[in-house]
């Protein structure tokens, strides 16, 4: 359960639902106006942080650097929509809408609200205080003076924040298939062929010649070879192919609105801005 001592620290943390899902930053707390409890946080949610919701305090916890509380993001996301420009409270109505949406007993939240605690808070009031309960809650924000206790009044303005989201535009993959084609190849190839010689009878080799018969008939057989091509297929590696993907930085100009606060004097002022 958030303290009121934890007021302060909770602003513009970041909440987790339930299921540690983000939803969005605390903008404002809102307390109870007779017993200064805080009730609501009113975190801000959206794309652009653009909405503002009600979550009850009742379950929440400061956990590190963020807020965790009882309930999923769905549910707070349809939550009954508050104006929350409107003085800084809400309606008995509203209130009650709240509390019946997230299913929250308002006679079980009186007595709590009324029994002596830590911050020693004891009251009294019956039925009176148990009407006033989901009635009026006040807005008080962390970091800002108590007007009561300060002469100056402070002034703030919202200022565009922005990040950027991964989504996935589309996927690529590589596929190899096969494809047939036809290529030529010049292979030169040999053979062989019957040449006659002729040579004179010479002292050399009169004698060879003289050897066979003088006059018969007679056969000399020649074997002749040739090449023929062969071909064959041999697979061999030839490149090595790769996806990767590369960042390509754009720029996109976002439109919003945001608020600033203006401060004007009013009453008996001289012109050098002194009270008259």
């Amino acid at each position: 359960m958030i303290t009121q001592n934890q007021i302060s620290a909770v602003i513009d943390q970041t909440v987790y639902d339930n299921h540690g899902d983000k939803i969005g930053k605390v903008k404002h707390v809102y307390l109870d106006d007779n017993t200064g409890r805080p009730e609501w946080l009113c975190v801000r949610t959206g794309l652009f942080g653009i909405n503002e919701t009600f979550v009850p305090i009742q379950g929440a916890d400061v956990v590190g650097d963020h807020v965790e509380v009882a309930y999923d993001k769905d549910r707070i996301k349809d939550a009954p929509n508050i104006d929350v420009e409107s003085g800084g409270h809400m309606s008995p109505q509203e209130e009650r809408e709240l509390y019946n949406y997230y299913g929250i007993d308002l006679d079980a939240s009186w007595r709590e609200a009324n029994q002596p605690g830590e911050t020693g808070w004891a009251h009294t009031g019956g039925q009176r205080e148990r009407e006033r309960l989901g009635s009026v809650g006040r807005e008080r924000e962390a970091g800002r003076a108590d007007l009561t206790s300060d002469d100056a009044m402070t002034r703030s303005e919202e200022r565009l924040t922005t990040h950027t989201e991964s989504h996935e535009i589309g996927r690529a993959r590589l596929r190899k298939y096969v494809v047939t084609e036809e290529q030529q190849v010049t292979v030169p190839v040999t053979r062989e062929e019957v040449r006659i010689e002729r040579e004179p009878i010479t002292e050399e080799n009169r004698d060879a010649a003289l050897r066979g018969p003088d006059i018969s008939e007679a056969e000399h057989e020649v074997t002749l070879h040739e090449e023929r091509a062969v071909v064959e297929k041999n697979t061999v590696p030839v490149e090595r192919v790769r996806m990767t993907t590369e960042k390509v930085t754009d720029e996109e100009t976002i439109t919003e609105q945001v608020r600033k606060e203006r401060i004007e004097a009013e009453g008996d002022i001289g012109e050098d801005g002194r009270t008259l």
